[in-house]
């Protein structure tokens, strides 16, 4: 489904941890929250491309279906980071994070044969570049600054993130969504941007955990 829609669909792990938190720990949404997130799941059947022939991709439908597993599990990710989280040390999350994505890979790549230890050039140095920059310094960055900003402001902020990638895909890939994609990118950003808002009388610990947004991930 190309890389801009895909990484508007990652952004639903907004909606995904406000639906959690409210099934879990009892934190029930606001009546703005609760407006965005049928808004969301809009946009998803838009940009799934169910309503029209014209939708970009190989395979949107299958696409889409890919890209709510990715927010699912990326949703569950920033919930444990929430529960464990260490305001005294802003990277060890991410260490713990990048230990356990190691021994996973590594067992991945075993069981499915696909293990190569021996590096190839220039692939990873174009790998290593990603890690130390989208990675690394963006997610010790963002680590940073969450607990210094309300949640409402650090998740419209965030938003800017899909928005900028459907706009490079469509400049740096020749990426094409439709127009009714296009709608359902609108859509699933303003149903993100209403679930990122955060209640009147939260707690500030409690809200910035919440809305964390797309990191580069």
């Amino acid at each position: 489904m190309g890389a801009g829609l895909a990484s508007v669909l990652s952004n639903l792990q907004v909606v995904i941890v406000l639906l959690a938190a409210w099934l879990i720990w009892g934190e029930r949404p606001s009546t703005t929250q609760a407006v965005g997130i049928p808004i969301a799941l809009t946009g998803i059947v838009l940009i799934s491309g169910v309503l029209g022939g014209d939708a970009y991709g190989e395979d949107p439908l299958l696409g889409s279906i890919l890209g709510v597993f990715v927010a699912l599990t990326y949703a569950a990710y920033l919930l444990l980071i929430r529960k464990g989280r260490d305001r005294t040390h802003a990277a060890g999350p991410i260490l713990d994070a990048t230990i356990a994505c190691l021994a996973a890979g590594l067992v991945a790549g075993i069981v499915f044969g696909d293990f190569d230890p021996v590096p190839t050039l220039p692939g990873h140095i174009w790998l290593l570049l990603l890690a130390l920059s989208a990675q690394v310094v963006g997610g010790v960055l963002l680590a940073v600054a969450l607990p210094r900003l309300p949640a409402a402001t650090t998740s419209l902020i965030l938003l800017v993130q899909p928005v900028l990638a459907v706009i490079f895909a469509i400049i740096i890939l020749a990426e094409a969504p439709s127009a009714l994609q296009l709608v359902g990118v609108a859509l699933v950003i303003g149903g993100v941007a209403l679930g990122s808002a955060s209640r009147r009388g939260d707690r500030d610990d409690g809200a910035r955990a919440l809305p964390i947004g797309a990191s580069g991930t």
